[in-house]
């Protein structure tokens, strides 16, 4: 019989790319192939020009349609087969080829937000909802709006066999975070655009949607980030503390590059308060959530294991993450 694949693939928009899909009916027996779409109505081609191409990546079950269905990630190429403008995977494989020896991986802490009808979720029409300090990790049905949708796609990302760690409510009201890991580049990128592409859908279902936005509410409110745990082999083994200060000394060293790139709205978020540090400095520490690189207790008891970037968004691309974080540190650890 015949199945869905659904096609999943990272657009051209700006300042911040967009997930898009449809759906192929592929016949019983095939995979899902090369296939193709209008760039032009993507922000990734012009009309006299328009055809994009859809090389599929990753692959997984597709668990709101039946057992059969597959989601298809997909990275975008020109129809010569070179990569799309567009298309961060090709750079972060070529990183990651590059220091496969060191055996980098990653766990990924994505935070967003639910929006309805213009304010987060379960807030008043008019005004504010109570100061944040009831909500992180909170339960009670008046403090904690969207946990239906979190349920549900928690569900959904286990069906899938998507590498989903866990899942909490966060600072703001409204605000949730769930966990992807523990993978390698790029492969921890495809499971989080296909995580999120879960999340937006199943959202769909409740008349809500998940916005990324780094700082969806000006003021006193927590913003929404996208926290990235790394470690290499080197980090990982027995006596790994040298290499994981060596890493953070490595990341001090090229704070512009990586605040650039690790998400449009950064300087909104990365304030100095509300658990970060400023956006122009660096630092780094043993259990501070206010440092630039958090060295979780465990890991400084264990003098080895991995180190925890603050700074990304959530509205990040973690192929472009994933790929700064390798090149920066292994770089640094081959001329050490």
């Amino acid at each position: 019989m015949a199945f869905q694949a659904e096609y999943i693939w990272i657009d051209g928009t700006e300042p911040s790319p967009m997930i898009r899909s449809k759906t192929k009916i592929v016949p019983d027996g095939k995979e899902p192939g090369i296939w193709g779409f209008d760039g032009s109505s993507t922000n990734q081609a012009t009309g006299d020009n328009s055809d994009c191409v859809l090389s599929p990546v990753w692959s997984c079950p597709d668990p709101l349609r039946g057992p059969d269905d597959r989601l298809v990630m997909c990275e975008v190429l020109n129809t010569d087969f070179t990569p799309h403008a567009s298309n961060t995977r090709a750079a972060c494989v070529a990183v990651a080829d590059k220091y496969a020896a060191h055996e980098p991986l990653f766990g990924l802490e994505q935070e967003y937000t639910f929006i309805e009808d213009g304010r987060p979720l379960g807030w008043p029409l008019s005004g504010y909802p109570a100061p944040q300090g009831p909500y992180y990790c909170g339960v009670g049905g008046d403090k904690m709006p969207g946990r239906d949708i979190v349920e549900r796609h928690t569900a959904a990302c286990i069906k899938a066999g998507i590498g989903i760690e866990g899942t909490n409510a966060e600072v703001m009201m409204g605000q949730w975070e769930f966990q992807i890991g523990i993978l390698p580049p790029p492969e921890i990128g495809d499971q989080l655009w296909v995580a999120r592409w879960l999340l937006f859908r199943i959202a769909e279902d409740f008349g809500v949607f998940a916005t990324l936005e780094p700082k969806p509410i000006l003021g006193d409110w927590n913003g929404a980030g996208c926290h990235t745990n790394f470690s290499t082999k080197e980090m990982r083994a027995d006596g790994g503390w040298d290499a994981i200060i060596d890493a953070c000394e490595a990341l001090g060293e090229n704070i512009d590059e990586h605040v650039e790139n690790y998400g449009v709205g950064i300087e909104l978020r990365l304030t100095g308060a509300h658990e970060t540090q400023h956006f122009s400095k660096f630092s780094y520490g043993t259990s501070d959530r206010g440092a630039s690189i958090r060295i979780p207790w465990i890991v400084a008891k264990d003098k080895k294991g991995y180190l925890e970037d603050r700074r990304p968004n959530a509205n990040m691309d973690p192929y472009v993450v994933s790929r700064l974080l390798v090149n920066t540190v292994c770089q640094a650890a081959e001329q050490h």
